[in-house]
């Protein structure tokens, strides 16, 4: 490139005017480290603090598994429980249970239940064997047992067979229950390796999506198998479920009864086993499990007739060593600190009297007293002061006085809606600006123009009444709809509506409209308890509860302690039935929170059970198994709506969706599972009809029960129409008159006026109507649950 010039490098611009003054604002060499170095000195102070905060959060969980694993293995911890349920009618459970307790000890008891302790294994074990076809003696099982080992044999042929009905059934409460730590043995597979190899491969395929994904598959025929079992189990960590571990409870491994010589018809009774999950109080209310809830009388520490570490002669648990076991020391309650037994509210029937009045009441009486003799009142002739001051004055508005004194033949009975609400329909009918007004807005027209669409049916003037009710049948059939309508009753023929549904009030919106929770409440409401904030007690009883077991405090029998509970003044012919059943089911004891003994309205989310399909009503009769809890009730089922306070009653519980039931029970803080069951007509098994939760307790929430008055059509002139049926006398139509109707094919309106002597009214609509339409009245009361008459299956 000839000729071309050289590149000049231009000065660089700067805000300095010279290179001196530049060199004042360089930072030296020195300074530059200085500030490098703090700064990365402050970021590996950040890193520093994370690790260490890390490497703290690490060894706390450290020390959390190995307190729960010492809590649950160690030698203070009580036996683990075991529970051998059999999947199919085939399965021998009883051999299983025979061949772990074999190879734990060498003596084996023959009752149901064995509790033996393993120094080989170093572990103490309970193992249960669930009877087939025993629902309950099942279920009752499943809520203590701390490993479920389901048992199926491999000779079945096909699928269906590993599980059974009741099988399927149990294991659906168990999930419903919750599940702890699950293990699945497999009983009879074949002695050559490959088939038995392929017959463990096809059991596992299909029962796999039965059970957790964590659950597995142990081959328990023979001795080797249940050696390799049981390493794994003494290092397993058991998982329970989360409501289970909210209060202490004890499984009765002995169950006794001392009459009581002051009442004969009471006695003292005896439980005795190993404390778990937390430690419970003498001065704390217990609850047996069917039996109710109850003081205790005092409880004794005895020495473990089974430890983990001295060496026997024996290592089962027998009935002898349980009696002459040695009792360390006694627990006696103190009366001013234990918990009363109190149930219901005891109410005070001059509650609502007066007292004597203070001086601001007398003057406040005074000025009403001044206002009343100020005020005129229309009197009837001939009517003395006295007379004057029984007559009740009308405040539902200035305007009722003499002045309206022509309309009471319309307005005097008739049902009012919620104050506060007016509009379509109007509450003053009577009024003829009124009806001109509703004239001009639905555009209407002389009443008396009829189109093509009049009825043809008969004109009940001139029916008896057994033509009435043959009509009304033939058109019930043909109109009503029982799974979309559900909700439709007749009117009686042999008593007014007015009197029969009296109880009954309209709603302009079911979603908006008030109702007073307080309002016109039943004499069971007075005997029940209620929460200002049912969340915040909740909170604050079980931080009490944590704060008692954390302090170790003296009236507590430790977890894991071996005792005997006196259960003072238990029924005599119930504790003769914990006696009897205690042979064939764990009879399980549980510690009560602070104000679980109280009645008060408790609401489940429930839901109807695959297996049950026999039709479920609103107040009939149930055993409700809330957590270790039983008790018997009597649930009114109501839809769960979110947006609103009030929420529609439901006759039956139906299959397929989810229901509330509400009933008067103990409260119970939640979460808390629910398995409702329902009695045989006869003296049969009790069957799984429900399942579902706890979800609240409250007594103000607002269960309506709703019924639509169905009539139809005579006459039909564009917006208005002459509609019979719903009512049998002009008095009822006067009375609803202020309800709105509607109709099934979607027009809204209101009642107009009687026709006739026989309940025929004129109706006005937002729309033209369809001679075939049905024209339908929504009246609502309050529901309430069922009173108990029996609390405890075991006092039925």
């Amino acid at each position: 490139m000839g000729g071309s010039r050289a590149q000049v490098n231009k000065p660089h611009k700067t805000r300095f005017s010279s290179k001196s003054s530049r060199n004042i604002h360089k930072i030296s060499h020195k300074d530059k480290n200085r500030i490098a170095k703090s700064n990365r000195n402050v970021t590996q102070g950040a890193r520093a603090a994370r690790l260490q905060r890390s490497k703290m959060l690490r060894e706390q969980k450290k020390e959390a598994l190995l307190k729960e694993k010492r809590a649950s293995s160690g030698s203070a911890s009580p036996p683990r429980v075991i529970l051998l349920f059999p999947l199919s009618a085939s399965v021998n459970v009883s051999s299983l249970a025979e061949d772990i307790l074999r190879l734990l000890s060498a003596d084996v008891g023959g009752a149901f239940s064995s509790t033996v302790v393993s120094s080989e294994y170093k572990l103490r074990a309970t193992v249960l064997h669930a009877p087939h076809g025993d629902l309950l003696s099942c279920m009752e099982m499943a809520k203590v047992a701390d490993l479920i080992a389901f048992v199926a044999s491999a000779t079945e042929q096909s699928t269906c067979d590993y599980i059974d009905s009741f099988g399927s059934q149990c294991l659906s409460v168990f999930r419903s229950l919750g599940l702890p730590s699950t293990v699945v043995f497999i009983r009879d597979l074949p002695t050559e390796l490959k088939r038995r190899n392929d017959a463990k491969k096809i059991v596992t395929s299909s029962l796999t999506s039965e059970f957790p994904e964590d659950c597995k598959f142990y081959p328990a025929d023979t001795k080797d198998d249940l050696h390799k079992f049981m390493w794994l189990f003494k290092e397993q960590r058991l998982t329970t479920p989360h409501w289970r571990n909210q209060r202490p409870y004890l499984i009765a491994q002995k169950v006794d009864m001392v009459p009581d010589d002051s009442s004969p018809e009471k006695c003292t009774l005896l439980l005795t086993g190993y404390m778990r999950a937390h430690s419970l109080s003498v001065n704390q209310l217990v609850h047996v499990s069917g039996a109710g809830d109850f003081q205790l009388n005092r409880i004794e520490i005895m020495k473990d007739s089974i430890p983990l570490n001295a060496r026997k002669d024996h290592n089962a648990m027998d009935s002898d060593d349980i009696q002459d076991a040695e009792i360390i020391h006694s627990l006696a309650p103190d009366p001013s600190s234990q918990e009363p037994l109190l149930v219901e509210n005891v109410p005070d029937p001059l509650a609502g009297e007066q007292t004597w009045p203070t001086e601001v009441e007398i003057a406040e009486a005074e000025r009403n007293q001044k206002q009343k003799r100020l005020r005129k009142r229309a009197l009837p002739r001939g009517t003395s002061e006295y007379q004057a001051a029984w007559i009740v004055d009308d405040t539902d508005g200035e305007d009722s006085g003499v002045e309206n004194d022509g309309d009471d033949d319309e307005d005097d009975d008739g049902m009012l809606l919620d104050e506060g609400e007016s509009g379509f329909p109007s509450q003053e009918d009577t009024n003829n600006s009124d009806f001109e007004e509703d004239q001009a807005s639905l555009h209407l027209r002389d009443s008396d123009e009829e189109t093509e669409n009049d009825s043809v049916m008969m004109e009940g003037d001139n029916m008896t009444r057994e033509q009435i009710e043959d009509e009304i049948k033939k058109i019930k059939e043909a109109h009503a709809e029982d799974e979309e309508f559900p909700d439709e009753v007749d009117t009686p023929l042999d008593v007014p509506a007015r009197k029969r549904f009296a109880k009954y009030r309209g709603l302009k919106s079911f979603r908006t409209s008030s109702w007073d929770p307080k309002e016109s409440l039943p004499p069971e409401y007075a005997r029940i308890f209620a929460f200002d904030n049912f969340a915040r007690t909740q909170k604050h009883v079980v931080a009490k509860a944590l704060k008692v077991e954390q302090e170790g405090r003296d009236d507590c029998a430790p977890v894991g302690s071996f005792a005997r509970f006196y259960i003072k003044e238990v029924p005599f012919h119930v504790a003769s039935k914990l006696c009897a059943a205690s042979r064939t089911a764990p009879i399980v004891l549980c510690g009560l929170l602070q104000h679980e003994s109280k009645m008060s309205v408790l609401h489940f989310s429930i839901k109807k059970h695959d297996s049950y399909d026999a039709p479920i009503k609103s107040k009939e009769e149930l055993i409700f198994n809330v957590g270790f809890r039983q008790f018997v009730a009597r649930p009114i089922f109501s839809t769960d709506n979110i947006n609103s306070d009030k929420h529609k009653m439901e006759r039956f519980l139906h299959a397929g969706h989810f229901s509330i039931a509400s009933i008067y029970a103990p409260i119970s803080f939640p979460p808390l599972p629910l398995i409702a069951l329902k009695s045989a007509a006869g003296a049969g098994t009790p069957a799984v009809a429900a399942v579902g939760s706890l979800r609240s307790i409250d007594p103000d929430r607002i269960i309506l029960k709703k019924i639509i008055l169905t009539g139809y059509p005579q006459r039909v002139s564009k917006l208005k129409a002459t509609v019979r049926y719903m009512f049998h006398n002009p008095e009822d139509v006067r009375w609803f008159k202020p309800v709105e109707v509607w109709t099934k094919c979607g027009r809204r309106g209101r009642v107009k006026e009687p026709v006739g002597t026989h309940g025929a009214m004129k109706c006005i609509f937002n729309g033209g109507l369809q001679q075939h339409d049905t024209v339908c009245m929504s009246l609502y009361k309050r529901a309430y649950p069922k009173w108990p008459e029996h609390r405890f299956p075991a006092n039925v």
